[in-house]
């Protein structure tokens, strides 16, 4: 929130009248800058429904100028991207336009970043579906050669066109990979192992769970609660569809809400929470 206006008001109306009542006045007219002032900087507002075309076309086609990196698409990479169309449940005419995007996306005059600049216009204002494009083209890379090499500063630049920070991007990754989507553990939704396990091997189940929260687990139940509602509030599949995140995308939405939920059963089971 701006305070700059209501400050500056309030300050002038007491010089001014040196009374209350023109402190009051002040602060109200630097109430009425301050929200001109947030008008300004969000920008007008884009209609969901350009959002939800430009946020498809930039999806599929960023993930084959991802899947390009390397300066070739290989068949893990080709394979990679079918399953996230599997995950998506597209129909025929969305698959056709997906596929489309993918091979535009590869060719050597696509110029991603302006792509990414226009998605984040249209997206302005709006951090959670950023976070979910990212997500998606995380998906993709790690089920195709892992995220690695190319791939990897590609999408390093990817979140820093969308002014995704280092921390986010670390964070999204461990829980990408401690929720199975890479080749390390050969499953994944519509991998080879068909389903998601709660757990990849060896692996803590509920050190997971504390991760998908972000939270340590020194926090106390409060600030577990807290980190929860705000993570399902941010990813819920409704909010995000009203705010531009393509219906043929809405099940990756779920999942991760799915993926929130159980990863605070887990903790609130093991504390005895209500």
């Amino acid at each position: 929130m701006n305070w700059t206006g209501k400050l500056v008001g309030a300050l002038l109306g007491y010089m001014l009248s040196r009374r209350p009542l023109g402190v009051l006045i002040g602060l109200i007219l630097g109430h009425f800058y301050d929200l001109q002032i947030a008008r300004g900087l969000a920008g007008p507002r884009v209609d969901p429904a350009i959002v939800r075309t430009t946020f498809f076309r930039t999806a599929f086609s960023v993930m084959g100028h991802v899947a390009k990196s390397d300066g070739r698409v290989s068949e893990q990479d080709i394979a990679a991207a079918r399953r996230v169309f599997r995950q998506f449940n597209l129909g025929e005419a969305d698959t056709r336009a997906a596929m489309a995007c993918f091979t535009q996306g590869k060719e050597s005059g696509f110029d991603a970043f302006t792509a990414l600049a226009e998605l984040l216009r249209v997206c302005r204002g709006r951090g959670d579906l950023l976070r979910m494009f990212l997500e998606i083209q995380m998906r993709a890379a790690l089920m195709g050669d892992g995220m690695q090499g190319a791939a990897r500063a590609t999408l390093v630049r990817v979140a820093q066109a969308l002014e995704i920070g280092a921390i986010e991007f670390a964070h999204l990754e461990t829980v990408l990979r401690l929720q199975g989507y890479d080749t390390a553990y050969g499953y994944g939704p519509g991998g080879a192992g068909g389903t998601r396990p709660s757990a990849a091997p060896g692996r803590d189940a509920l050190a997971e769970a504390y991760e998908i929260l972000d939270v340590p687990r020194t926090a106390s139940d409060a600030e577990v609660k807290r980190a929860y509602r705000r993570l399902m509030s941010q990813n819920h599949p409704d909010k995000l569809v009203a705010r531009g995140l393509p219906e043929a995308m809405l099940e990756v939405a779920k999942q991760k809400t799915q993926a929130i939920q159980a990863a605070y059963e887990r903790i609130r089971e093991s504390r005895g929470m209500r």
